[in-house]
Order: C-alpha cells, then sequence, then structure tokens
C-alpha cells in the first residue's frame, strides 16, 4: 500500500478557507472517484511561520498505475481548480510514500 500526501503551504489569510475548500469540494469528489481512500487531514505544527499555515491531505492508494489513473482522469483537474481558486496564495507539493509495517 503507498500514502500520497500533498503538503500545501497556505496564506494565514486564506487557511480557513482551503480548509473548508478541502473538506466540502476536494475530498468528497476524491473519495466519489474510488481510486484513492482513507483521506486525512491534518494541520502541521512542527514548522509553523508567521505568515502562513502548512497542511497535509493523505490518501491511501494501491499502487503506482492507480495514482497516475487517478491524476489523469481527476487530480489534474482539481488541482487547476485549486490554483483558480486560491492563485499563488497556496503552494502544494506531493509526496509519494510506501508503507512498510
Amino acid at each position: 500500500m503507498l500514502i500520497y500526501n500533498t503538503t500545501y503551504q497556505v496564506e494565514l489569510a486564506e487557511a480557513r478557507n482551503l480548509v473548508i475548500w478541502l473538506s466540502e469540494c476536494y475530498i468528497p469528489q476524491v473519495e466519489e472517484n474510488g481510486k484513492l481512500s482513507h483521506p486525512r487531514l491534518t494541520q502541521i505544527i512542527s514548522h509553523q511561520e508567521a505568515d502562513s499555515e502548512c497542511f497535509s491531505l493523505q490518501w491511501e492508494v494501491e499502487d503506482t498505475a492507480t495514482l497516475h489513473r487517478w491524476h489523469t482522469e481527476q487530480g489534474m483537474k482539481l488541482n487547476e481548480e485549486l490554483m483558480k481558486i486560491f492563485r499563488d496564495k497556496v503552494v502544494g507539493f506531493p509526496t509519494l510514500m510506501e508503507v512498510i509495517k
């Protein structure tokens, strides 16, 4: 099993809006697709800055082929939507991890 994580850094003024959008729009749409499962949205508290907040959104995914299909079918469109809404106020970067135990 793999964990697909995206870490988001967002300006303080948009942090609440990002959490709402992820919780009410992004996560439900991804869950409907069925390729990613068990979402976990967390706030990162170890690297706090005065002008921004960081969040992590993690999903379980069966394998890299499934993740690639999700990314081409849905992920790119959702990322475009995120960029239209938040523009340069949010930066995200993905990490793919393998569960070893």
